[in-house]
């Protein structure tokens, strides 16, 4: 899941993504400080291309 996530936002915004390894099942994106998806709120992991359209709806 994770690194298809980090593939998904090298292709689509030409950024490397970091993977910092958790314990609990953490699964967070957070961008420049900013949380885009957080599994714990959601209930869920993130469906593809759910965190690319946080992206780009961002301010």
């Amino acid at each position: 899941m994770a690194a298809g996530l980090a593939a998904e936002l090298r292709e689509g915004f030409g950024v490397e993504a970091r993977l910092v390894e958790g314990s609990g099942g953490v699964f967070r994106v957070v961008v420049d400080g900013q949380e885009v998806f957080d599994k714990k709120t959601a209930g869920r992991f993130p469906i593809l291309g759910e965190v690319s359209k946080a992206l780009k709806d961002a301010p």
